[in-house]
């Protein structure tokens, strides 16, 4: 049974069906959330198969799976190398990442990850992290912000968005989701306010987590962490993580640079297994609007 109350799992079925391939192989889910994807994998494995499970949200303690197959990491999926290898399960035959923000983080007001809801501008997914979204808009330079806002928010507007938090904050400092709405609504626009905010709170949570960071530090280790002929599984929400995904399988790297050998052989890890993303179908859609932006990437170790 998957936790649902705590999070849906997006592409489901697909994404761990095109994962595994050997059932008594060695798998990790650097995204554990609920539990969905993790409970999935496990269904596919023999006894002599292995899940590994990362996640740095204290909340994810709460739905472990009791199964000796199973194995859980309580940090930021940057460090999946060096937890393999101490866990003597190295190198792996599969991976999956279901990147961007749970149900649940969503859904709890307190943890401040939704505009629909007042509470205190945290956003963080480790709650020992010292930078929250209060930090960042409180303390961050003007052009910091600017950058913040236009890099991941992809906001035309970042630089206004910016002088208007800074010059709001002199009088006094913005702590909840309540007063940071009012201190930008002048610049929300009347059509598409709810994709103007969604951008806005996705640029600072991006930013309070590292996610882009994160993202390319998990992406540099996967040549040594997959083993030949093993799979790598992405689930993304953004055009940003979607950019460095598909960079990365086609290239070897996050840039999308193009190293040939002698014989002008590209020089890259892996190879795409689906040529196109694998979208979620409109049933899916429905019964959770969460996966209408997701996208699927597939690539085999070579």
């Amino acid at each position: 049974m998957t936790n649902d109350n705590y999070h849906i799992p997006v592409l489901l079925h697909d994404a761990v069906e095109i994962l595994v391939q050997n059932s008594a192989g060695v798998y990790v889910d650097v995204t554990f959330g609920g539990g969905g994807h993790s409970r999935e994998i496990l269904g596919r494995l023999g006894q002599d198969g292995k899940l590994v499970a990362f996640d740095q949200d204290q909340d994810a303690k709460n739905n472990l799976i009791n199964d000796t197959r199973f194995e859980f990491v309580p940090q930021n999926f940057s460090f999946v190398k060096n937890n393999l290898r101490m866990l003597g399960l190295y190198p792996v035959d599969g991976l999956l990442a279901d990147l961007g923000v749970s149900s649940h983080q969503f859904d709890t007001a307190e943890r401040g990850f939704s505009f629909r809801f007042d509470a205190d501008l945290d956003m963080r997914m480790d709650r020992q992290a010292a930078l929250s979204a209060k930090r960042v808009l409180n303390e961050y330079e003007e052009a910091d912000l600017a950058r913040v806002f236009w890099l991941y928010g992809e906001l035309s507007n970042s630089r206004k968005l910016a002088r208007v938090i800074v010059q709001a904050r002199s009088q006094s400092k913005i702590k909840t989701v309540g007063q940071f709405r009012e201190v930008i609504k002048g610049l929300v626009p009347e059509v598409k306010q709810k994709k103007f905010l969604a951008q806005v709170f996705q640029a600072l949570r991006i930013e309070v987590n590292d996610e882009m960071e994160v993202l390319r530090l998990l992406l540099e280790q996967l040549a040594d962490v997959i083993k030949a002929g093993g799979r790598v599984v992405f689930i993304t929400y953004h055009s940003l993580e979607d950019r460095m995904v598909k960079n990365f399988i086609k290239s070897g790297n996050v840039e999308g640079k193009l190293e040939k050998d002698f014989y002008g052989n590209v020089l890259r890890p892996f190879k795409e297994v689906n040529r196109k993303p694998i979208l979620p179908d409109n049933d899916e859609i429905e019964r959770n609007p969460r996966s209408r932006s997701a996208k699927m990437r597939v690539a085999e170790r070579i």
